[in-house]
């Protein structure tokens, strides 16, 4: 088992990509001669050759329609739009083509790619590079959401979003880029859907996802010194999302706070609040709380990022609530 850092993970599972399955292929901005603005795909064009690891000019829109091409001709394209927040200019692409080729044409034909993708705060890039837009796609059929939070989910997760025959997005938060993890040598693909509990406790369950498991794993720290065990879940995906996982840990622990760097108003919270309020009501000792970011553009200065951010003393704070 080696210690990798969590971009270096992803860099393995697209190396043996592409070295395993020779419809594998790899293009977007940057990423192959310069090896991604994150350092992601370095030394895969030298490995690969230009064939299968491409630069493309700068548009989202026609990298991802691209993508929807290729994969629909028989190809397993892996794209990456540099910044979440550029999905904007391809969302044509993703929603009303990637989502919707199976059903437009029978279940003839599927499309097998990858949208790669980094989201989140913490790098003091500003408004227009630091939001969490994950629940947009998680709204639309068709689509798969996957967001690991550590080097081997993220090598596992994307060996697995690589294989699946529909379209898979995969977002990276940039602020775990260089955070260190475990990665097995023999690593399998992990099944998209599947929860992990990250840390099991009998007080609070604690349901996030990608960078935030790190805040709920600092709260759980925190709070066990005054013998609070939260039960942090790690859903690894959010389409589809584990619920039985997480009512499981419900019904365990009897109260939910739901944790993610998005702003918190009409997010991936709110819709495990709403499933859980419906199918786990009689498991619930006090309302549910969700904790995210405010209501606002993520902004640009060092000085008030942090504040914006959520983090774990926004966490033991709902946990105390719940608790009351």
């Amino acid at each position: 088992m080696d210690e990798v850092r969590f971009g270096q993970a992803i860099n393995r599972a697209l190396d043996e990509s592409l070295a395993n399955d020779p419809s594998v292929v790899i293009f977007g901005e940057d990423i192959a001669r310069a090896g991604g603005p994150f350092g992601v795909t370095r030394n895969l064009l030298k490995k690969h050759g230009d064939l299968r690891v491409r630069d493309t000019p700068i548009s989202e829109a026609t990298i991802v329609s691209a993508a929807v091409g290729a994969a629909m001709s028989g190809l397993k394209p892996v794209v990456e739009i540099m910044f979440m927040d550029f999905i904007a200019i391809a969302m044509d692409g993703l929603v009303n083509q990637a989502a919707k080729a199976r059903f437009m044409f029978g279940g003839q034909c599927s499309v097998p790619m990858v949208l790669r993708t980094p989201h989140g705060g913490g790098v003091n890039a500003g408004p227009q590079h630091s939001q969490c837009l994950e629940a947009w796609c998680a709204h639309i059929p068709g689509l798969k959401v996957v967001i690991p939070s550590n080097s081997g989910d993220a090598y596992g997760l994307l060996k697995a979003a690589i294989a699946d025959p529909d379209p898979v997005i995969f977002v990276e938060n940039k602020a775990l880029y260089a955070a260190k993890g475990h990665l097995d040598d023999n690593a399998p693909a992990l099944e998209i859907g599947k929860a992990h509990i990250a840390r099991p406790g009998t007080d609070v369950t604690v349901v996030s996802y990608g960078a935030a498991v790190h805040t709920a794993l600092r709260a759980a720290d925190t709070l066990a010194e005054s013998g609070i065990g939260l039960e942090v879940v790690d859903l690894r995906s959010i389409q589809p999302w584990d619920e039985a996982a997480v009512l499981a840990s419900l019904s365990r622990t009897h109260r939910l706070v739901v944790l993610h760097e998005a702003v918190t108003a009409f997010g991936v919270g709110a819709e495990i609040a709403a499933r859980m309020a419906d199918v786990g009501f009689d498991e619930l000792d006090a309302p549910i709380v969700r904790v995210g970011a405010p209501f606002m553009p993520v902004p640009f200065a060092a000085s008030l990022e942090p504040q914006y951010l959520p983090d774990a003393d926004d966490l033991i704070a709902a946990v105390h609530k719940v608790l009351a």
